[in-house]
């Protein structure tokens, strides 16, 4: 077993080139995943379908979406919903309760920033770090789901820090074993080249899924026995 110590922007092209090497290279537009031909309301049907992939397998997030969308007609149908309705609409996906008032504040807040448009446009024009800050400042927000809305689909530097991403990150010491998952979101997007962000989100995603599970890890490829520094290496 082999770890850096001092990560800097050469050792993070090599650990990508090395995830690469392992997994293939990530498919993806030149703008980090973003598709520059995307509908301005699809900025705000991510942000949505992101709340509601909170704490949720994908499959409940996806039938939690269709029952939203199929049930509702735009965004001004769901953002003047009543509560209780709208939270058995989207009951598949958890916590119907918060998810509903963190949806309906988040629609509040676009329309109000807009003048009554239902986009996040806006946010197209403005640095990285701020686009991040209007996104959590709306109460439920947090870092993760505002840098998913962010890097995919505004094509923005900032990592998408899931549990997967924030495990793999801390045993290859690329961000303090303490970090609070805001601040690993911080850390690593000091770090990381801004044309890396999304490819390696994606790369550290499949090593932890295939190899650096939470428990009962697989060390035994040359990735871990390069970066590694869990008990199991």
């Amino acid at each position: 077993m082999s770890t850096i110590e001092e990560w800097d922007t050469a050792d993070v092209r090599d650990l990508h080139d090395d995830l690469v090497s392992l997994h293939g290279p990530v498919e993806r537009t030149s703008d980090h995943g973003a598709d520059a031909n995307a509908d301005p309301g699809e900025g705000v049907r991510q942000l949505v379908t992101t709340i509601l992939s909170q704490n949720v397998a994908d499959e409940n997030t996806r039938r939690a979406t269709e029952a939203l969308f199929t049930a509702y007609d735009d965004f001004a149908a769901i953002e003047t919903a009543d509560h209780g309705k709208l939270a058995d609409t989207i009951r598949v996906a958890g916590l119907p309760d918060q998810k509903a008032a963190r949806i309906q504040r988040a629609l509040t807040a676009i329309r109000e920033e807009t003048g009554g448009a239902y986009s996040l446009a806006f946010l197209d024009a403005m640095p990285a770090d701020e686009a991040k800050g209007w996104l959590t400042d709306i109460k439920g927000v947090g870092p993760k789901t505002a840098s998913v809305v962010l890097n995919f689909h505004f094509g923005k530097p900032t990592m998408a820090v899931d549990t997967h991403v924030e495990r793999v990150s801390k045993r290859f010491g690329l961000v303090t074993e303490s970090a609070t998952n805001k601040r690993a979101h911080d850390e690593l997007d000091a770090l990381i080249p801004d044309e890396l962000t999304y490819p390696l989100h994606v790369l550290l995603i499949t090593h932890g899924r295939e190899f650096c599970s939470a428990r009962s890890p697989d060390c035994t490829n040359p990735v871990c026995e390069r970066y590694c520094s869990c008990e199991a290496c």
